[in-house]
């Protein structure tokens, strides 16, 4: 019988697996103990996750022998900020975790991001585990290594790079997500066809990818197994790393502009669009590929544009990380499968963004 569970590995330093398959929630436990001896395990939740999960993953960890203390934030990107991270820290303080404890992020991209610095920071560091419960959090931000919250300038600017000891990511999980919920992981998805294959683009392209599909699984993996390929030869974003941002600079600066009430996923395809546009206008595209990346997004309940000025985009965007002094990097779609990455003076992103949006 064929094993449902598949794993990748991630070789960074130090390296880790990634678990991709149906019941691994309740298996969590017994896998950690395969790269844990038992310890002190801090849970860290949020409000819509915990109530669903939270005594699932308590049981399993319980039971290998782990003594598990946990912390619910509320939802939402809202809570990606200091305030809640200094919160978590001074939990863990309160529980004694020490050196040899671990933390485990049982959520989406905000748990994950936020469960990882609090783990870089506590004794200036602590071992932690990702359990993803979102299709975001399974295809793109649980592995990696980037942890971040968000500051009032701009989102994830206070950050660290921490590789994860295991992620365990149980597909049961992803049947409770809301269609919004599961269209703003098949953003990040999408944006991986976009970069390395085509043929995984199709499967979004033509509907085969949706909630529930057989085809899920292997979305994941594959994505996966791009993005440790890519943070096995540039960890620290110095290059080719770079890549996974795209959409990111006009999608960041769209969830600035409306105040995070648009999600990350929702935002990036938007950003996705833009620059697919700005690629066809400018000449950068070595193929036609703005309308049927639009046509895939819409396919999957997405946006490929935004209301917002291209004003209020470039000024937005240019408090994001990816500026570098007077220069800033942008990842630019050559043709589905493959995409460059562009540095151009700041003063050219304001009509990069307006070719992008036809104004």
């Amino acid at each position: 019988m064929t094993d449902p569970i598949q794993t990748i590995p991630v070789r960074t330093t130090p390296g880790y697996t990634v678990a991709i398959g149906p019941g691994l929630l309740d298996q969590c436990g017994r896998r950690l103990r395969e790269v844990l001896s038992p310890c002190r395990v801090a849970v860290i939740t949020d409000s819509n996750v915990g109530p669903l999960y939270l005594d699932r993953a308590r049981a399993s960890l319980e039971e290998a022998g782990f003594d598990v203390c946990s912390f619910t934030f509320p939802a939402g990107e809202g809570s990606k900020n200091l305030g809640t991270l200094s919160r978590m820290l001074e939990f863990l303080a309160e529980e004694r975790l020490t050196r040899v404890d671990c933390v485990a992020a049982l959520g989406g991209g905000v748990t994950g991001d936020m469960a990882g610095l609090a783990a870089a920071l506590y004794l200036r560091g602590v071992r932690y585990i990702q359990l993803p419960t979102s299709l975001l959090a399974a295809v793109d931000s649980s592995v990696g290594g980037k942890t971040a919250v968000d500051l009032s300038a701009g989102k994830n600017l206070a950050g660290a790079f921490l590789q994860p000891a295991a992620v365990l990511c149980d597909t049961d999980c992803l049947g409770t997500l809301t269609p919004e919920y599961f269209a703003d992981g098949a953003a990040e998805a999408i944006k991986t066809g976009v970069l390395c294959e085509e043929s995984l683009f199709a499967l979004f392209e033509e509907g085969k990818a949706a909630p529930g599909s057989d085809a899920l699984p292997r979305v994941i993996a594959r994505c996966v197994a791009y993005k440790a390929g890519v943070v096995e030869r540039d960890e620290k974003e110095q290059g080719e790393r770079k890549l996974l941002n795209l959409g990111h600079t006009a999608g960041h600066a769209i969830e600035k502009c409306s105040g995070f009430a648009i999600p990350h996923g929702h935002a990036v395809a938007a950003g996705m669009g833009v620059i697919a546009r700005a690629a066809e206008v400018l000449g950068w595209a070595k193929e036609p590929l703005a309308d049927r990346i639009a046509a895939c997004l819409a396919r999957n309940g997405l946006p490929a544009g935004t209301d917002f000025s291209p004003e209020e985009l470039a000024r937005a965007a240019l408090s994001d990380k990816k500026r570098a002094g007077d220069t800033i990097t942008l990842v630019v779609p050559e043709r589905i499968g493959h995409c460059v990455l562009k540095k151009l003076p700041v003063a050219e992103l304001l009509p990069v963004i307006r070719a992008g949006m036809g104004r």
